[in-house]
């Protein structure tokens, strides 16, 4: 395990943070940028009745809920967008093995910062007439002190571990980010300002002199860090910004696969159990697929 000056560590020392019960929140939005090696050693190491609290979720949250991880989801949403739909996720939800706990999208993000500030609730005012307060026991109605006006009182996300993906970190644990950001890196931050241990998988570990060539950069610094691990193309088949391009072709044997419980447990078993680690799982989609995906290095 790492050290206090060096947090580097191994995909297998990150999922031991993250024991059969715990409270977990996975960084990306919809189907871009998700640490989906750490995901699929979640998928290896067989974890179970895990709570898993989200935004706006997607591949990364139906592979889970598929291989049977997850007990409770909090999210807005779970979908693949343009390649269909989230079918273990329906199918869990249809069958009642899922606790599902809905929350609006902009909420959602919301709680996060709760939990970034330490708020014990973030306050709200738009959720009457909707059915969220009728199927969601969590939000509490509450009177403004101020104006007295009907208010209503939203948890925290309050995950107790964290995971992102990004570009490279150094040894000591400071998290680079390209200059010009998106939504998922925006919500990265939040998620992984949001709980005190946080795992950063990186595209690569870089030495301390990179890291102060470009400081502007350092959106996360080391304190704020656990444990990093470098996984290579950490967020396939999602993009990462500044590196990697969606892959198209495999969400859509993914999306094909998980049409039935069948077909999903033998891509498990192709694509997950079936490589030791992500180094297995590179070589496994070989050289020319990786190569197409290429987008260029923001850093």
């Amino acid at each position: 395990m790492s050290s206090p000056g060096n947090r580097i560590g191994t995909m297998a020392e990150a999922v031991a943070l993250v024991p059969d019960g715990t409270r977990l929140a996975l960084g990306g939005f919809a189907n871009y940028q998700r640490p989906m090696a750490f995901v699929r050693e979640l998928v290896r190491q067989r974890r179970r009745n895990l709570a898993l609290v989200g935004m706006v979720s997607g591949l990364e949250t139906d592979m889970l809920i598929g291989a049977g991880a997850l007990s409770r989801l909090e999210t807005s949403y779970v979908g693949l967008e343009k390649y269909g739909l989230a079918r273990n996720f329906r199918r869990a939800c249809e069958s009642g093995t899922l606790d599902m706990v809905d929350y609006p999208e902009v909420l959602s993000f919301d709680r996060f910062r709760a939990s970034r500030e330490n708020f014990s609730f973030w306050p709200c005012d738009y959720l009457g007439g909707t059915d969220i307060l009728t199927h969601n026991s969590d939000i509490k109605p509450f009177d403004c002190p101020l104006t007295g006006r009907k208010l209503y009182a939203v948890p925290p996300a309050a995950p107790q571990v964290a995971v992102i993906h990004a570009l490279c970190a150094d040894a000591a644990g400071n998290v680079l980010m390209p200059s010009h950001w998106l939504l998922p890196q925006t919500l990265d931050l939040d998620v992984a300002g949001s709980c005190d241990t946080v795992i950063v998988t990186v595209e690569r570990i870089v030495p301390e002199s990179f890291i102060r060539r470009h400081s502007a950069l350092n959106q996360l610094p080391s304190y704020r860090t656990t444990l990093v691990v470098e996984a290579p193309c950490g967020a396939h088949p999602t993009p990462t910004l500044g590196r990697w391009l969606t892959d198209g072709d495999h969400m859509e044997r993914y999306v094909a696969a998980s049409g039935s419980a069948e077909g999903f447990a033998a891509y498990l078993d192709d694509w997950v159990f079936g490589t030791a680690d992500q180094a297995a799982y590179l070589e496994r989609l070989g050289t020319a697929r990786l190569t197409a995906l290429v987008e260029f290095d923001a850093l």
